[in-house]
C-alpha cells in the first residue's frame, strides 16, 4: 500500500456456510397451503436451509467467516473488527458479533451487531469500510448472518415459503488501489409496517406477535423503485453508467424484485448473480451468500465492477460499489 495514496478497503476473501437441513417446496406442500409451481412461478424459490436445534447465528456465521478467513489466507488473530449484521442474533445481548469473536479464539480489537434487516450486510460492508479509511483499524470480518426460521409462522403461507438461514462472509482489508468505490445508505421509517417483527420481551414475556409481518406487494413495489434510484445515484456518484457494471449482486429476496430491477435499470440478465432459488430470501446473509458463490466459481474477477444492493425492514436501502 502506497504511503502518499489514500486509504481504502478492498474485499480480500469470501465466505458462506448453509445449514444441512434442506426444506424444498414440496416439504411445505404438506406443512401450508401452497404448491411447489405457486412458489416456483412468484418468487424463484425452490428450497431453503433450516439451522438444527442448537444451532444459533453466530454458529452459522462462524463457519462463513472461517472460509472467507481461509479464501484471504489471514488468521483469526489477523482480525480488528467484527461487523455483524442479523435481525435474529443467538441473545439480546452480548452481541452475536461478540460471540463470533470468543469463537474465532480473538481477544483485540471491536466487535458488534448492526441491525438494517435485510440490508445489514450493505450497512455492515459500509460502517467497515469507514472505519478502515479512517485508519482505526486494518483487516475487518463483515459477516451476514440469520436464522430467519425462528421468527416465522409457519401457517402463514405469504412469509413462510420465502425464508431461510444461512451465513455470508467477507474479509475487507486496507489497500492502496480501488476496492470499495463508495457506499449509498438510506432508511425511511414511515414504512416501518409493511415488513416488521412487531413482538418483544418484557418482564420475561412475549409480548405483542414475535413472528414476522409483511404486506408483499407494498414491499415488491417499494423495492424495486428505491433499488433503481439507489443504483443511478451509486453510479452516477463514481461517473459510470450502467453498461460499466459487471455484475449486479442484489439481495436475494425474489427472482422477480431481482429481474424487475435489473429491466428498469438496463442490467442483462447474464450480469445478475441469483442464488435465490437454493436457499430463499436470508436477509442480511444473502448478499455475501451471493457473492461467494460468483466468486468461488470464478465469474467475478480482478478488475470487474460489482454493484451490491440491498432492500428491507426499516425501511431500510443501499449499495456499495466494488472494484474487484
Amino acid at each position: 500500500m502506497s504511503a502518499a495514496g489514500p486509504v481504502r478497503s478492498r474485499i480480500a476473501g469470501t465466505g458462506s456456510y448453509l445449514p444441512a437441513k434442506v426444506l424444498t417446496n414440496r416439504d411445505l406442500e404438506s406443512m401450508v397451503d401452497t404448491t411447489d409451481e405457486w412458489i416456483v412461478s412468484r418468487t424463484g424459490i425452490r428450497e431453503r436451509r433450516i439451522a438444527a436445534d442448537g444451532e444459533f447465528t453466530s454458529d452459522l456465521a462462524l463457519a462463513a467467516s472461517r472460509q472467507a478467513l481461509a479464501a484471504a489466507g489471514l488468521r483469526p488473530g489477523d482480525i480488528d473488527l467484527i461487523v455483524l449484521a442479523t435481525s435474529t442474533p443467538d441473545m439480546v445481548f452480548p452481541s452475536s458479533a461478540c460471540l463470533l469473536q470468543k469463537k474465532l479464539g480473538i481477544r483485540h480489537g471491536a466487535a458488534f451487531d448492526v441491525q438494517a434487516v435485510c440490508t445489514g450486510f450493505i450497512y455492515a460492508l459500509a460502517t467497515a469500510d469507514q472505519y478502515i479509511r479512517s485508519g482505526m483499524f486494518r483487516r475487518a470480518l463483515v459477516v451476514g448472518a440469520e436464522v430467519f426460521s425462528r421468527i416465522l409462522d409457519w401457517k402463514d403461507r405469504g412469509t413462510c415459503v420465502l425464508f431461510g438461514d444461512g451465513a455470508g462472509a467477507v474479509v475487507l482489508e486496507a489497500a492502496g488501489e480501488a476496492g470499495v468505490l463508495s457506499a449509498h445508505l438510506h432508511a425511511d421509517g414511515a414504512y416501518a409496517d409493511i415488513l416488521s417483527t412487531p413482538g418483544h420481551v418484557c418482564g420475561g414475556k412475549v409480548l405483542g406477535d414475535p413472528t414476522l409481518k409483511m404486506d408483499g406487494g407494498a414491499v415488491f413495489k417499494l423495492a424495486v423503485r428505491v433499488l433503481e434510484e439507489c443504483a443511478h445515484e451509486t453510479l452516477s456518484a463514481n461517473g459510470l453508467a450502467v453498461p460499466d457494471v459487471d455484475w449486479f449482486v442484489a439481495h436475494q429476496a425474489n427472482v422477480r424484485i431481482i429481474s424487475h430491477t435489473a429491466r428498469k435499470l438496463g442490467i442483462p440478465p447474464e450480469k445478475c448473480v441469483v442464488t435465490v432459488d437454493r436457499h430463499a430470501n436470508t436477509s442480511a446473509a444473502s448478499i455475501p451468500l451471493a457473492l461467494d458463490v460468483a466468486a468461488r466459481d470464478g465469474r467475478i474477477r480482478p478488475g470487474h465492477l460489482v454493484l451490491l444492493e440491498g432492500v428491507g425492514g426499516g425501511f431500510t436501502w443501499g449499495s456499495v460499489l466494488v472494484r474487484w
